[in-house]
């Protein structure tokens, strides 16, 4: 074993510090068992024993109805065969890299940092969190979840051609031989293998009615293999108490898939059962009653909802379907995610984001949300207020699944706007005062479980956007693995919509996926009538200061104004205080003193101008790609950033003096754009922040 450095035992030891008394033992436990199973490593050119078969032949019944390809609309169609013969040439892009190499891929080679893991070491002796050892874990992972062969293998169930089912069988022999049982990066997280067991079992359905599908899975002796490895795996090794967040999903939703699919091993029925059961219980952990992820990671919502609806299907298909219960979640899921969306169908980007799915159907799209709308609107059926999207491939196969249909009552007769379990509040123009304005307002506690591994210090953040363009932004994540400075950059309070205090993050990083100290907001008023909509909140972030500091903050929205007004409170004493509004990578800014122009370009949206009127007592600078230190980025996916705008104010604090901002929208004649009477903003919160008596969100 490497010898551990002092800033690893440090980490370990706030590591142990996070989990709860009965977490340990579990914790010692596994760390028993994986020493013992090195004795059961498979190293890469050896031959295994062949896998314990039940009597009679392998048989994959869960296949897919007549006419279901010829269902699938002919834009999708197109894009899915023009990705497919991309790839045939070997070209696909992972997490913000394009490569070339995916002819014949390396399963173990990093194309960021040229690095490659070793194959044959044992897998719980690999460190994958260290680039040093593996390079970009993420990148070398992303290729091993096999998505690029079901896309393949679902262009092959489009068109009939031959070579996309070659090339399916070839990478997927090539991965089973060179990843035999423990053996690499890719036996070491759960996760990893959850997903990789969807990809298999959905290769082996779009396969079906190929002649060569038999002969790939249930005639192999190695594909038999792998399919029992996997789930051996699952079923003794799982995230557990400060670790069970989406990861255990994955986990579950993997072994639930694969044992209804390939029922093959005399486990099999144990292991659908247990990995039903924990499905359910974690699935209703993990998410709020509205169906927000408890994360308050949006991506991690789509990508948890993706998960349960494919076991959900699964187990359904198979003649042991899932609780009404968790059918409910699923589709409050999916409710949930149809009210967030903006007028383009972009989510919020709260929290951390690294782009996974759960199965990859399509061609490749930045935002995944309206295929998971689209999915929803197959198994439960369209809400009158849904935004309206297009069906995909994964729609109409995933759909054609026998049982995936259910009708459910409960479902919310308007939009919701708040998600109050979740401190999630959406301020937005409606009906006639279009363009939309949207603007998502932060007052929830700060990510799921002790350590908050996908949480951002952004309590009390705002995000706002114009006809779906980025006009306050949140940053995004950047990057998990390999660069601290930039990891930590991206999840601090400055890269945020929200004040910074005394120079320090509201909550306390302990590690790239570990927190310490969780800031906890509180939603105090809100209001949704005709013209005003209304939000006010709190949190305890900067309780530690001495004396102890409150921020409050009220936002307003007054529709046919098309003004936004923020009001924030310091409570407490005087400090040094830094105010951030990030602008999205569209937007250009000049500032004069404490008033900043804005507009942006109309290629994906409406062309735009806004005038942001600052708070007066702060010294305001803008900032934009710098490095030392870190501010001024915009980040639309792993591995990809991008300098953009940061409207910073300096000063000092004073006890219970508002500092007031007004965002102003104006259409795009610069002459069009009167004086703004700073005076005039309210400096606290309406009078009418109550919630109104119409609130729909009391149906979430």
């Amino acid at each position: 074993m490497t010898t551990l450095r002092s800033s690893q035992l440090g980490w370990y030891a706030r590591r142990l510090a996070r989990m709860s008394p009965a977490e340990v033992p579990w914790r010692a436990r596994d760390q028993v068992l994986r020493l013992a199973w090195s004795r059961r490593q498979v190293r890469p050119g050896q031959v295994a024993a062949a896998a314990p078969r039940p009597a009679g032949e392998h048989r994959f019944a869960a296949t897919l109805p007549p006419g279901t390809a010829a269902r699938v609309p002919e834009e999708a169609r197109k894009a899915i065969l023009d990705s497919a013969d991309r790839l045939l040439g070997g070209e696909w892009e992972v997490l913000g890299v394009f490569r070339t190499d995916l002819i014949r891929p390396d399963w173990f080679l990093d194309p960021v940092t040229g690095r490659r893991s070793a194959p044959d070491q044992y897998a719980f002796r690999v460190d994958h969190r260290s680039e040093e050892h593996v390079g970009n874990v993420k990148q070398v992972w992303e290729i091993s979840r096999l998505q690029h062969l079901t896309l393949l293998a679902t262009a092959w169930f489009l068109s009939q051609e031959q070579a996309y089912a070659e090339r399916v069988a070839d990478q997927l022999r090539s991965w089973w031989r060179e990843n035999p049982f423990l053996s690499g990066v890719h036996w070491t997280s759960g996760i990893e293998l959850g997903v990789r067991l969807i990809s298999l079992v959905w290769i082996r359905r779009l396969l079906d009615d190929w002649p060569g599908a038999r002969d790939l899975f249930e005639r192999d002796p190695l594909a038999a293999q792998q399919i029992r490895w996997h789930q051996q795996y699952l079923a003794t090794f799982r995230s557990r108490g400060s670790s069970a967040n989406n990861h255990v999903i994955a986990e579950a939703a993997g072994q639930l898939v694969a044992s209804c699919a390939f029922p093959w091993f005399t486990e099999s029925e144990r292991w659908r059962r247990n990995s039903a059961r924990l499905l359910e219980r974690e699935l209703i952990r993990n998410t709020f009653p509205s169906g927000i992820g408890r994360e308050l990671a949006s991506d991690y919502q789509c990508f948890v909802a993706e998960l349960g609806l494919l076991a959900a299907v699964e187990a359904g298909a198979s003649g042991h379907p899932v609780s009404a219960g968790t059918w409910q979640r699923l589709c409050a899921m999916v409710d949930s995610a149809a009210a967030l969306v903006d007028e383009r169908l972009r989510p919020p980007r709260q929290g951390d984001s690294d782009e996974g799915r759960a199965l990859l159907l399509d061609a490749p799209k930045a935002n995944r949300w309206p295929s998971l709308l689209a999915l929803g609107e197959t198994l439960f059926g369209r809400l009158s207020w849904w935004p309206r999207v297009p069906a995909d491939a994964a729609s109409v196969i995933i759909g054609a699944v026998p049982g995936a249909r259910h009708d459910l009552a409960g479902r919310p007769s308007d939009r919701p706007w708040r998600f109050a379990d979740a401190g999630t509040t959406i301020l937005r123009t409606t009906g006639e005062h279009v363009p939309e304005i949207w603007c998502r307002c932060d007052g929830g506690p700060h990510g799921f479980l002790s350590i908050a591994a996908h949480a951002h210090a952004d309590a009390l953040s705002v995000e706002v956007r114009y006809a779906g363009q980025d006009v306050l932004a949140d940053p995004g994540t950047y990057c998990y693995h390999g660069e601290r400075a930039w990891r930590s950059y991206f999840r601090s309070t400055i890269a945020h919509n929200t004040a910074e205090l005394s120079g320090q993050n509201q909550s306390a990083e302990g590690g790239p996926f570990l927190w310490l100290r969780h800031a906890q907001a509180r939603e105090i008023d809100v209001t949704y009538d005709g013209r005003v909509a209304g939000w006010t909140a709190e949190h305890d972030g900067y309780s530690s200061l001495d004396p102890p500091a409150r921020h409050h903050r009220s936002v307003r929205l007054d529709r046919a104004a098309r003004t936004i007004d923020i009001v924030d409170q310091i409570d407490g004493g005087s400090y040094d205080i830094r105010l951030a509004f990030h602008l999205g990578p569209d937007i250009d800014a000049e500032l004069t003193g404490s008033c900043a122009l804005l507009r942006w370009p109309g290629a994906s949206a409406p062309a735009g101008t806004a005038r942001l009127e600052l708070p007066a007592q702060l010294d305001w600078s803008l900032v934009k790609g710098e490095t030392e230190p870190i501010l001024g980025w915009y980040s639309a996916g792993l591995g990809r950033r991008t300098p953009a705008f940061t409207l910073l104010g300096q000063g000092r604090s004073a006890p219970r003096v508002p500092l007031r901002t007004r965002l102003a929208f104006y259409d795009q004649a610069y002459a069009s754009i009167p004086a703004v009477d700073v005076a005039a903003m309210s400096s606290t919160a309406p009078a009418s922040m109550g919630t109104s008596v119409n609130d729909p969100s009391r149906s979430s």
